[in-house]
């Protein structure tokens, strides 16, 4: 079970008796929705091992007419994802690798566990990719890769194009991060200057056939931007890497090896990524085992359980993270004095990625500084709270998933000391809420489904 490890400080926190119930309504929610995105009962619930056939979505395959299986794959759940094929499919598998990330908890026998570093890439994660290319290229015609992908693989299955070096491919991904980029506009960037990502992986499989199994941070699932998208087609162009560093103004500072290779790219010098029409993908089936919306959905069955009247905003909530902090506290708003777009008692769900661009020199993530921003515009209220964390338990460079405010946040906040628009300027929504003792806590979860954020008017 995951779970969110100061929930009962949290919602003391609440000042009056309104705003604790809200408080405790909200988290559990967000609690229920992380624990529907845990891998391991994903893939169990999902695949089914029928005598010798393996049996996923509309998919079958006879094992008995396999030479070999393997498992390769990447991210922040590829570990509790490799526990779990590991559990259906035994000794059936040949031999396997998957980068997770470091201090990783979870066990297994026969597909090694090869730590490397997230979200800044390191040569561990280099020679761990390098290795799974190596198990890849030596498949056949009679072999099942079964590749397992989830949020976090782009950083945790680096191999750098040509001559492109790790330094570089670090100080791009960063600069980027930091930009403003949507996670699309990233990586398109990242699958342009890899070996791997992009369809690459595919590519050098061929003629094995690869059975993708996903777990989609990204909103809308697009397959070639989970993790780059290795086993996947790439519809992006090496114009539009160019487009992105250009739009962000990052052109002129990035790496000398990254402008060159990209302007090869666009001259048609060098290959471009593998698009659809190459054979290899014909041989590739893609399954999305999990996502944002299965995610926010439990959370919102959650909040109906609780006696509220719920309603599920969208899945795919994207932009600058301040905005839709103000967007949301406007709906809850909305709520309390029309009963729109729901009556109180209230619970909407809102799943999705927002972006922060950074200006400041402070610490946060990206669901803190949406609930920072929201704070001031629930001043005053009673009985309504807004939560948001990121699923995989990392929000931001921080130790924390995200935060929780109320309308008694912003007058606390005044009484220490703390002034939300100057924490909000410099980009530090950590210390703001570290300072209230706000923080949602849950260590590394496991999983990584995007951001849920929560609203309860009571």
């Amino acid at each position: 079970m995951i779970a969110i490890r100061n929930k009962a400080q949290l919602v003391e926190n609440g000042e009056t008796t309104l705003n604790r119930e809200a408080r405790k309504l909200a988290l559990t929610s967000l609690e229920t929705a992380l624990n529907a995105a845990d891998p391991k009962q994903m893939l169990k619930s999902q695949l089914l091992l029928d005598d010798s056939t393996l049996n996923v979505d509309k998919l079958s395959f006879n094992l008995e007419k396999l030479k070999r299986i393997y498992v390769v794959g990447g991210g922040k759940a590829s570990g509790s994802m490799a526990e779990a094929i590991e559990a259906i499919l035994g000794e059936r598998i040949t031999d396997g690798l998957v980068n997770v990330p470091h201090d990783s908890k979870n066990k297994t026998s026969r597909i090694e566990l090869h730590e490397a570093n997230h979200p800044v890439p390191d040569e561990a994660g280099v020679e761990g990719t390098r290795r799974m290319l190596n198990i890849a290229e030596q498949a056949e015609r009679n072999d099942l890769i079964i590749c397992l992908i989830s949020g976090g693989g782009s950083s945790l299955m680096p191999l750098p194009r040509g001559n492109i070096s790790l330094a570089d491919k670090r100080e791009m991904t960063q600069a980027l991060l930091k930009s403003g980029a949507t996670i699309n506009e990233v990586n398109t960037v990242r699958k342009h200057i890899s070996d791997f990502k992009g369809g690459w992986l595919a590519k050098k499989a061929y003629p094995a056939t690869i059975l993708n199994l996903i777990l989609s941070d990204v909103v809308g699932d697009p397959l070639d931007f989970i993790a780059s998208g290795p086993t996947v087609p790439d519809s992006t162009t090496f114009k539009e890497a160019v487009g992105v560093l250009k739009k962000y103004g990052l052109w002129a500072t990035a790496p000398e090896s990254i402008k060159k290779l990209l302007s090869k790219g666009r001259k048609g010098i060098i290959p471009e990524t593998p698009k659809a029409v190459d054979e290899a993908f014909k041989r590739v089936y893609n399954v999305v085992v999990g996502n944002n919306r299965s995610s926010s959905l439990v959370a919102r069955e959650q909040l109906k359980t609780g006696g509220l009247n719920t309603l599920l905003l969208t899945a795919t909530m994207e932009g600058e993270a301040r905005h839709v902090g103000v967007m949301l506290a406007s709906i809850a708003r909305e709520v309390s004095v029309s009963a729109n777009p729901v009556p109180k008692p209230a619970g909407i769900v809102a799943g999705g990625e927002t972006t922060v661009t950074v200006t400041g020199k402070g610490l946060g993530g990206r669901n803190q500084e949406l609930a920072l921003a929201a704070a001031s515009r629930l001043k005053g209220s009673e009985g309504t709270v807004l939560a948001s964390l990121s699923t995989d338990g990392i929000d931001g460079p921080t130790d924390a998933a995200g935060a929780i405010i109320d309308g008694k946040t912003v007058v606390r906040a005044v009484k220490m000391g703390l002034a939300p628009e100057k924490f909000l300027a410099k980009n530090d929504s950590y210390h703001f809420f570290s300072g209230l003792g706000d923080l949602i806590l849950t260590g590394p979860t496991g999983t990584n489904v995007n951001d849920v954020s929560v609203i309860v008017v009571l």
